[in-house]
């Protein structure tokens, strides 16, 4: 009997989640299928879920503090940010985990001698890469438009920032987080803020995948290394995948037939 997956999202149409799952399935011969899940409202996800009949999920912007809430028990870094973006079906209830925090970690891996970085943007994925930086001991500043959802990282090591108050430095890295220049063709902070970053900044990386995003087409602009989303895509996806396949498949098969899905 064939397995059912999914992704959640508000949009979700712009998804490569089903090309990369899909194409490990048929091409490895795993007997499932993945489709998308247009989620206006999170507080319906594990409704949702359940009434889809999915063996598992993946979780997208803005949804991924909920389907932490959704989760009957939460496993590994998921637990420790409070932020899940992988759901499991495991006897009738759901199990939480996080795998953009280290699929982020597979993406920049080629940016040598990272110490410092600059997180744009304080949501869940803002969350889930924050702590990750902290565990390897990188020095991390956030900046947000409103005070409000900082709070979170001002009880970690880290300097916080609202556009009204940010002051800028040297960064080896800027992230945006934020889903500015996904269906928009917005900034992810003020025009004259994101100019004195990009400035001071050796490389960029942007969670949007699948497009020049104005902050990502300025970097190129200023001839600063940068990266999109894709390759973070990548890594969380390897990850989630064998999550979704219980490990029965090994995981550069899995990184194989996902990295092919890129040129369909």
């Amino acid at each position: 009997m064939k397995k059912l997956f999914s992704i959640f999202g508000n949009p979700v149409s712009h998804s490569r989640s089903p090309l990369m799952h899909n194409s490990v399935f048929k091409n490895l011969n795993f007997p499932a299928c993945y489709t998308r899940t247009h989620l206006l409202d999170g507080d319906k996800l594990k409704e949702t879920f359940f009434t889809l009949g999915l063996s598992g999920a993946n979780i997208t912007v803005p949804h991924k503090e909920a389907a932490f809430k959704a989760c009957d028990e939460v496993r590994g870094f998921a637990k420790k940010i409070g932020v899940v973006n992988t759901l499991i079906e495991e006897n009738g209830k759901l199990i939480g985990y996080n795998t953009d925090a280290d699929g982020f970690m597979f993406a920049i891996s080629e940016f040598k001698n990272i110490k410092s970085i600059l997180v744009l943007g304080a949501g869940g994925t803002a969350k889930a890469l924050v702590n990750r930086f902290l565990e390897d001991d990188l020095q991390v500043s956030i900046l947000n438009r409103s005070a409000s959802r900082l709070a979170y990282f001002e009880e970690l090591p880290c300097k916080c920032y609202t556009w009204d108050d940010f002051h800028v430095q040297k960064y080896d890295l800027v992230v945006n987080t934020t889903s500015a220049g996904l269906s928009d063709e917005n900034l992810p902070a003020p025009s004259e803020i994101i100019h004195s970053i990009l400035g001071s900044s050796r490389y960029v990386a942007d969670a949007i995948y699948g497009k020049i995003t104005p902050f990502l087409a300025l970097a190129k602009e200023n001839n600063i290394t940068y990266k999109d989303g894709a390759d973070m895509l990548l890594g969380q996806g390897v990850l989630a995948n064998e999550l979704f396949t219980d490990k029965t498949l090994e995981k550069q098969d899995i990184q194989r037939e996902m990295q092919k899905s890129f040129s369909y």
